[in-house]
């Protein structure tokens, strides 16, 4: 069986995160995925750290199994090859600020006219309407703007960025779901269209029930820590060694819990019969519990858990995580051989499909303008004469077996 987007082709114009990980999605999903890169400096992530060997870890990472060919978009010809691309591919990605495409004569309006069944993807900081629209942007503005920050932390504590790029991450997946779903409904209209997807919109996509507690209690939510806002018990507590959390999600589960670490007389206090209730009179609870967990082990506290059914888990590190068995066994480490940087474990594929075989590696990230050449002859069917004409002109440029 193949893979489901097998015989896509992406013409992939993206730099640094939001862009690259949506691209990168499609490529496990089976497409085709070709990278424009600037000649000679490439993707700006490749001067990212972390490096082994000079190789930038965060570039092979979510630039694994892609064609790169390097194309100077300031020479006329260079803009007649992206054109000449175009028009031999099913969806086209970019991430530059709005505006920044049509400057250089290869905006939407133009690119449908080369190919009117093209899925035009544009992922940017505010989208491509609205007063904000042509603004910079990077993840930590859009997680500030969004409120993001302002739930995220403890109580009293400073805004607090979540540790790890969420805002370009969502939306590279909406930019995904948005890109398959155009697809699918190119198959039954024959037509292409645009997608415009802002980080700030995803943002607040996923800020779950805050902005509808604004509006039942008066005011901005607060940074809870740990603690779930309106289902208590759910967070972290420290064992005598280490932090595990438990999530305790219905009144039955309460219940068992109680019964489990032998503290009958909870369940009959009127301040914690209900979960509304004990989230009411959660720093009555919270310290009854953290006292209790704190006379044994956390490794205790989860077995116990376990045998009881209460929900509950370890706090990992990420030397920890690298050992969970059962992402192991889920196929989610997975390694890409290198040129420059040998053997690199990273993420597989979340999402299991029967159609999707799960291998144990991955293709490497592609140098700049490594498959130049070959894009030029056998997608565009160029003749070696033009090649060159294109190579010595400093149109396109080729990556060879000599360069770093």
């Amino acid at each position: 069986m193949n893979k489901p987007l097998e015989g896509i082709r992406v013409l992939d114009l993206t730099r640094v995160l939001a862009g690259p990980f949506c691209t990168m999605m499609l490529s496990d999903l089976g497409a085709e995925v070709i990278k424009v890169e600037v000649p000679e400096t490439g993707d700006d992530s490749r001067a990212f750290g972390p490096f082994r060997n000079g190789q930038s870890l965060y570039f092979v990472t979510i630039n694994r199994g892609k064609e790169s060919i390097a194309i100077n978009l300031k020479h006329e010809e260079g803009k007649q090859l992206l054109k000449d691309l175009a028009k031999r591919c099913d969806v086209l990605v970019e991430n530059f600020r709005p505006g920044t495409m049509e400057k250089l004569g290869l905006g939407w309006e133009v690119l449908k006219q080369v190919n009117p069944r093209l899925i035009y993807a544009a992922i940017s900081g505010f989208g491509h309407s609205g007063p904000e629209s042509k603004r910079p942007a990077y993840d930590i503005l859009v997680q500030a703007m969004s409120g993001v920050m302002s739930i995220t932390g403890w109580p009293d504590s400073p805004p607090t960025r979540v540790g790890l790029s969420m805002g370009d991450i969502t939306a590279a997946v909406f930019g995904a779901t948005g890109i398959t779903t155009a697809l699918y409904q190119r198959e039954r209209t024959g037509e292409g269209q645009k997608i415009d997807v802002a980080m700030l919109d995803c943002q607040l996509a996923i800020l779950e029930n805050a902005l509808v507690r604004f509006q039942v209690d008066g005011h901005s939510p607060q940074p809870l820590g740990s603690r779930h806002p309106t289902i208590t018990p759910f967070q972290a507590f420290r064992g005598t060694d280490n932090w595990f959390v438990i999530g305790v999600g219905n009144d039955a589960l309460w219940k068992t819990f109680c019964t489990a670490v032998e503290r009958p007389e909870l369940l009959s206090d009127p301040r914690f019969t209900t979960n509304l209730e004990r989230t009411k009179h959660y720093k009555d609870l919270i310290p009854v519990l953290e006292e209790l967990f704190s006379k044994n082990s956390s490794a205790y506290w989860l077995e116990l858990m376990e045998r009881c059914g209460i929900p509950a888990a370890p706090v990992n590190d990420i030397e920890q995580v690298m050992q969970e068995p059962q992402l192991a066994a889920r196929n989610m480490f997975v390694t890409v051989k290198d040129r420059k940087a040998g053997e690199v474990t990273i993420p597989g594929n979340p999402i299991k499909m029967d159609s999707i075989p799960e291998m144990p590696t991955r293709k490497p990230a592609p140098a700049i303008g490594e498959h130049s050449e070959r894009i030029l002859r056998e997608i565009l069917g160029l003749d070696a004469a033009k090649v060159k004409t294109l190579l010595d002109a400093g149109t396109v440029a080729a990556w060879t077996d000599g360069d770093d």
